[in-house]
């Protein structure tokens, strides 16, 4: 920021990105419409193919919302609100609680018992052979979603309570207008999209060690278009407050700091790499020791 004090400008809302998140929610709803009299197997044929990328997309919008991007750190209740709106195809309750571990993911990042995004022990372990981390993949939805309540608890909110109450009155109203198929579309889209699939590259590829000494890495390649940039890893972390559309032009100011980085190019490669490379696994993350910050 001394050097390039104008990066300084790429801080603050995007104010297209609510449009973008409620065309994304509203396209959802008018698939559940169109997928009510399907059979079953098109049913997670595009749950697969298609929706489960909308809400995968979804949750890094919420990812994006968790830093204030969609109107602002003046107007935080909004930010959070939003995001249980975002949350309505995902078909669980989901963005509150991202919320309130996410912030200790960038405070403290590779933290022992403080970072959730860390695999436990027992997964390290016990995910070591190449199809027992290739079962893990799949089942990352499930680690990701009850590390948190095993590494870190912490109370419920009652944020959390109106982002289940709101999501769950939703699932009901469409049960209720167009039936189970529904349901079973947006949440196998969620589970499926964030387990074995391409786009789930990500979440190896932000901080797993594939190279000794590095810990964060970039993504520069065209699914970026499809998860509001979280490729550009290594500098969301340096600046959080910078919305992902503004991410590109972090690298362009400051190319020096990131071109000579190491990066990925391909996050099914990553996966690939991930599942049959003997040296990486759920192991394969830096801990460090953190002391627990005051509350401010």
């Amino acid at each position: 920021l001394a050097k390039y004090p104008e990066i300084k400008t790429l801080m603050g809302p995007d104010p297209h990105l609510k449009w973008i998140v409620s065309g994304m929610v509203f396209m959802q709803f008018l698939a559940c419409y169109l997928v009510k009299d399907l059979s079953w197997k098109w049913i997670f044929f595009w749950a697969y193919a298609f929706g489960g990328c909308i809400n995968h997309s979804l949750t890094l919008a919420i990812h994006d919302i968790s830093h204030n991007v969609a109107f602002g750190n003046k107007q935080a209740r909004w930010n959070r609100w939003f995001a249980v709106f975002a949350n309505l195809p995902i078909g669980i309750p989901y963005s509150a609680s991202f919320k309130k571990y996410h912030i200790d993911h960038h405070r403290y990042l590779g933290g022992d018992s403080l970072d959730v995004d860390i695999p436990t022990d027992f997964e390290g372990w016990f995910f070591c052979t190449p199809l027992r981390k290739l079962l893990w993949l799949f089942l990352q939805p499930l680690f990701y979603s009850l590390r948190p309540l095993y590494v870190n608890p912490k109370a419920i909110t009652w944020m959390e309570i109106f982002n289940a109450l709101v999501q769950f009155s939703v699932d009901l109203i469409i049960y209720y207008l167009w039936g189970l198929k529904p349901i079973i579309y947006l949440i196998a889209g969620t589970i499926l999209c964030m387990g074995l699939h391409p786009i789930s590259g990500h979440f190896i590829a932000e901080h797993y060690m594939f190279l000794k000494g590095y810990e964060t890495y970039s993504y520069y390649g065209p699914l970026n278009w499809l998860t509001f940039n979280v490729g550009y890893h290594m500098e969301h972390h340096d600046f959080p407050s910078i919305p992902g559309c503004r991410l590109p032009m972090v690298k362009k100011i400051a190319a020096e700091y990131y071109d000579n980085l190491p990066y990925h190019q391909s996050w099914i490669r990553v996966l690939w790499d991930f599942v049959f490379d003997d040296s990486i696994g759920p192991y394969s993350r830096v801990k460090r020791l953190c002391k627990l910050a005051k509350e401010s």
